[in-house]
């Protein structure tokens, strides 16, 4: 069994970090938050002063924040996380952040004698909790084949390494935008099935036994008829910010991005409708009020 390190233990955070003590792993932790740490450590985690106390106890540090600025204060500075970092030891960056920001980190990990790989995760909170999670991976083969048994006790969905440093970032963004599409067009058929006289149960658990029920949608769906859980999975902001890293990034490499464009006017609808705070399944509720139809009961 080994020490690891976590940083950031927010709604996926902490469940990854949770998988890794049910492996019998020791985990060493640190979040913002105090409280969120604190609950873990009901279940044997080890709570450390600072990131970098984490990384020094540790053969390898985890972290999961919200964006880049989160990245560079966990990771950088005379308390972050590189600071920490013994020669030999990898630093597994689980955010979805700018490539560009994570490449910078990763010179500072280089020069310090450590190694950084950039491994989103792929899946909600439920998907974790079951153990179904998969991961891209960006950078050094050799320090992925060293963390792959880590990665597999988070998850049995498999890694996919994707090239080098900062490019499973990419990925992840790529696979993030699908999800908002996905969902709006969920929304649009079971509106449109609902006002030609289809009740709304019926049109979901049609679509739910259709073609088109990807896993996100098998997830999602059941949302529109009131089972949206009390803690959203991906807030409408958080989806949003995946959604701008996936259009700059468009824009860097000359891809057009027509309805990643055009969902991101819908989730701001969202927002200015009051429901930031809740699931983007919200999408739903945008298109319900402008079609004349009750919103889906999580309201």
């Amino acid at each position: 069994m080994a020490t690891l390190g976590w940083v950031g233990l927010g709604a996926m955070g902490s469940r990854l970090a949770a998988r890794l003590l049910g492996a019998g792993h020791t985990v060493v932790g640190w979040n913002r938050t105090p409280d969120k740490a604190r609950a873990l450590a009901r279940a044997g985690l080890r709570p450390a002063a600072s990131p970098r106390a984490v990384a020094e106890a540790a053969e390898a540090t985890f972290s999961m924040v919200t964006d880049d600025a989160a990245l560079r204060a966990v990771a950088l500075g005379p308390d972050g996380i590189v600071a920490g970092l013994r020669p030999g030891a990898v630093f597994v960056e689980m955010s979805t952040v700018g490539p560009a920001a994570t490449r910078e980190v990763g010179a500072a990990v280089a020069a310090r004698g450590a190694a950084m790989l950039d491994v989103p995760v792929s899946g909600s909170t439920i998907t974790v909790e079951r153990g179904e999670a998969s991961f891209q991976a960006g950078g050094d083969p050799a320090a992925l084949e060293r963390v792959r048994p880590w990665l597999m006790a988070m998850g049995s969905g498999g890694v996919t390494h994707v090239g080098e440093l900062g490019l499973a970032k990419t990925m992840k963004v790529a696979t993030n935008l699908g999800l908002a599409v996905q969902m709006l067009a969920f929304s649009e058929a079971v509106l449109l099935a609902e006002k030609s006289g289809i009740a709304r149960e019926a049109a979901v658990d049609a679509l739910l036994k259709s073609v088109i029920a990807s896993p996100m949608v098998k997830y999602r769906g059941p949302f529109v008829l009131g089972r949206m859980p009390r803690e959203a999975w991906f807030p409408v902001p958080m989806i949003q910010k995946d959604l701008q890293l996936a259009l700059d990034q468009a824009h860097a490499v000359g891809v057009p991005l027509p309805t990643t464009a055009l969902v991101q006017q819908w989730l701001t609808m969202a927002r200015g409708l009051g429901l930031a705070a809740l699931d983007f399944a919200a999408l739903f509720d945008v298109l319900a009020s402008l079609s004349g139809r009750p919103p889906s009961p999580n309201r």
